[in-house]
């Protein structure tokens, strides 16, 4: 019955994510203001010019941020420029933070390792590194929600200016900061409200979504028009009330929400109007709904709030209902799938097989989030040295402190509290006063606090403990004591034993504990796992188990644990590989499956499993396979395949090149053949990684084979002489990525007299990454 109800929640997800990826959204009817933007950002003739600041200034709600970020990603703005950073600046910025971030964003969108020191650099050294960095690049930073004439004349001292045609542009609801003099040459670009016609598409594409050829019903026109004119062709108010309405079937429910609009839109200004329609979508939210949404204010302004943290959280806090053959986890996650409907969030990451990954609350919704939250003592932020027991709140958000130090006297109906601090700070950053007894969330990722609460051991209602890149080195001996907790997270922190008072814990569904190493791909060891107590098999409710090392016995007792969706296992050895095949055979549910040899020598040995668990969607094999396993062959659901170290002589694509949804596809020193033939099939690959083959000196794509390729990625691979046969026929493909490859390849394609250079015109962005003899790596653009 499970499985059968789990499947349908699949499907319901999967129509929602398709509905969500085919709309325009808030673009609506922009297409034309957007090319105008674009063009802002390329013009030619700016190239022999010094940097331009352009300020696109608009209401909130009008548009602007989404308008500019189209812009900003699309092909023919990001090929102009040889690097670009996007930073979202709070009204609360802090000049240093925001240099950081400007660094982190410049060498991640390169794929450089970040400086080592960067959270300890003061003002003159990140000013220094920027200056270093940018100095021969033509640069694109988007500032985006700017509140301060300052900030400009702050930063400004680490952007050079060599003449190259640099852009900066910032958003603003500000017309006296877009119009500031920057010293430099700069415009002013007024995102202007819809037009009538493209106003009525965007409500109607909204709030008649669910209908049959989404027709409009004749008796609700009249009404509906009302309603669009009340939006004065703001986007956000648009598509915030046609979502709200589009679960009214009746014209009395659709009369009834245009008297109470006429009512509270009286002689109000323009931004209290979108308040008053934004608050609107909030109260037409399903009760189930509302707590889901509010909790999402207590994270940081713009944060990229995770899928899977959500989920957790919320059912942590009780928010998620119970529902008969469906497990939480489903139900919270068709929580997440309804606000991204209704546009309460917006996705900003998606993974391979389309579902969100990440989403961002719009700025307004935020502010209305905040507000209502307070008011009705669901949370707050902490922005002073002592939480006040006054304010009620039961949930708090601490973003900023002074002191370094967190007193929480007084409060002692807190149910969350989530740290989003990540420098360095004392070892009693939080102090649990006695009779802290109602706390269910504990959120410290990411804050570097070394040891934890001596009280922490008390808080029997604790449900969530995120201790993700943490400080802390143990956990306490007695955390058999939290008998409700149901996600414990130890990521990357620097835990590497669980007590033996871990398998008391009943109720736990999520165990997080694998540890990775980045940028390890020329080393055998990829990450590891965490000791875990002999008898954690008896976790009945755990659903995640990730990732544990393979101790002795442990894959026999294992095989009752046929609840679990996903599982990861480090040091495996050849002894292990019977137990361990029947322990998999035996996990119908499983989504996640990471198995990882104990070294290099060792073989990783699945031939006697008979089939894939039907629900697979992401496997990682680490460890020398001698074949091929048959079964690789029905991993239907499979989406993300990578094989690290697997050193296969046998030619792997037969096997997989007909799985119906793979999306993406990494092999990792996974293969010592010299040619990779792509026959058939792949119809849904978009991205292929290819890393560390040493023999690989040919690829063949035959015409028809991966049509929905858009990343390709080849590292390390020193005997490729030339891209892959067949790379001009891949007509959606966006990126490729060559990073240690042979001088005769990229000679093939730079510049545009390069004898391969025809076949790679059609592709918008070519990147190369090189070392120099000192061992420093540099990229260029091959665009």
């Amino acid at each position: 019955m499970e499985t059968i109800k789990a499947s349908a929640v699949d499907l319901l997800i999967g129509k929602i994510v398709s509905a969500i990826e085919n709309e325009a959204s808030l673009i609506g009817g922009l297409s034309d203001e957007l090319d105008e933007i674009k063009q802002e950002f390329i013009s030619m003739r700016s190239f022999l010019q010094k940097c331009t600041v352009i300020s696109v200034v608009g209401m909130g709600g009008s548009g602007k941020t989404t308008l500019v970020s189209k812009a900003y990603n699309s092909r023919i703005v990001k090929r102009h420029f040889n690097c670009h950073a996007w930073i979202t600046v709070s009204q609360k910025y802090v000049v240093d933070d925001l240099l950081r971030r400007m660094i982190e964003e410049f060498y991640g969108a390169a794929k450089e390792t970040v400086p080592t020191n960067l959270n300890t650099m003061g003002f003159r050294e990140l000013v220094s590194t920027l200056l270093s960095y940018l100095g021969a690049k033509r640069y694109l930073i988007i500032l985006d929600d700017v509140w301060s004439s300052k900030l400009w004349e702050e930063i400004n001292v680490s952007l050079p200016d060599e003449g190259f045609g640099n852009r900066v542009i910032l958003t603003t609801r500000n017309e006296n900061i877009a119009s500031s003099s920057f010293g430099v040459k700069s415009r002013v670009h007024h995102v202007k409200p819809l037009g009538e016609k493209e106003a009525w598409e965007l409500f109607t594409m909204k709030a008649f979504s669910n209908n049959q050829g989404r027709l409009l019903p004749q008796e609700l026109e009249i009404l509906a028009r009302n309603l669009v004119n009340k939006c004065e062709g703001l986007p956000l108010a648009l598509v915030a009330l046609g979502s709200a309405m589009s679960s009214k079937k009746l014209e009395s429910e659709w009369e009834k929400v245009n008297h109470c609009l006429d009512i509270e839109l009286r002689s109000n200004s323009m931004l209290q109007r979108m308040q008053v329609i934004l608050l609107l979508s909030f109260n037409e939210l399903p009760y189930k709904l509302k707590h889901c949404f509010l909790y999402c204010c207590l994270f940081p302004e713009d944060f990229v709030l995770k899928r899977k943290r959500l989920i957790r959280l919320w059912m942590a806090e009780g928010f998620v209902e119970k529902m008969k053959g469906i497990t939480p986890e489903d139900v919270a996650e068709s929580y997440l799938m309804a606000l991204i409907h209704r546009n309460m969030l917006q996705v900003v990451k998606r993974n391979i097989s389309g579902r969100p990954k990440g989403c961002k609350m719009d700025d307004l919704l935020r502010e209305i989030a905040l507000s209502i939250s307070e008011a009705e003592k669901f949370g707050a932020l902490y922005d002073d040295q002592e939480a006040s027991e006054e304010s009620g709140a039961r949930r708090l958000s601490i973003q900023t402190i002074k002191m370094q130090i967190i007193s929480l006297k007084g409060m002692l109906k807190l149910r969350s509290l989530l740290v989003f601090i990540d420098y360095r700070i004392s070892p009693s950053l939080v102090t649990l006063p006695s009779g802290f007894r109602l706390l269910r969330v504990l959120d410290l990722q990411d804050a570097q606090v070394e040891k934890l609460p001596d009280e922490l051991v008390d808080l029997f209602n604790l449900r969530y403990l995120n201790l993700r890149r943490t400080r802390v080195k143990e956990l306490p001996k007695s955390i058999g004591r939290l008998h409700n907790l149901q996600t414990l997270d130890i990521r990357n922190s620097r835990i590497y034993v669980l007590p033996t008072g871990t398998t008391k814990l009943q109720n736990l569904r999520h165990l997080l504990m694998y540890c990775y190493i980045p940028g390890s791909y020329t080393e055998f060891t990829i990450g590891y796992g965490i000791s875990a107590p002999s008898n954690i098999y008896k976790l009945e409710n755990l659903q995640v188990l990730d990732c544990v090392e393979a101790e002795v016995n442990l894959m026999r007792r294992i095989r009752s644990m046929t609840q679990l969706t996903r599982i990861g296992i480090s040091k495996l050895r050849e002894a292990d590989a019977e137990d361990l095949c029947i322990a998999i055979q035996n996990m119908n549910l499983l989504r996640y499956l990471f198995l990882m040899v104990s070294d290099e020598a060792e073989s990783l040995r699945l031939d006697a499993l008979p089939s894939a668990p039907p629900c697979l969607k992401s496997m990682l094999l680490a460890g020398k396979l001698e074949t091929v396993p048959r079964w690789f062959q029905s991993l239907r659901s499979l989406t993300q395949l990578y094989l690290h170290w697997s050193r296969l002589t046998q030619d792997l694509l037969p096997f997989i090149q007909a799985l119906p949804c793979l999306g993406k596809l990494a092999l990792e020193n996974a293969y010592s053949g010299k040619q990779l033939r792509f026959e058939v099939g792949f119809q849904k690959l978009k991205s292929l990684f290819l890393f560390n083959l040493p023999q690989l000196n040919e690829i063949i794509i035959e015409r028809g084979v991966m049509p929905d390729l858009r990343q390709l990625h080849l590292e390390n691979c020193i005997e490729l002489k030339m891209l892959p046969h067949g790379i001009e026929c891949l007509a959606n493909l966006q990126e490729v990525t060559l990073i240690i490859v042979s001088s005769e390849l990229i000679q093939r394609i730079r510049g545009e007299q390069s004898i391969d250079r025809p076949k790679v015109q059609h592709i918008p962005n070519i990147v190369h990454y090189y070392r120099s003899i000192s061992g420093v790596l540099y990229y260029e653009s091959l665009s």
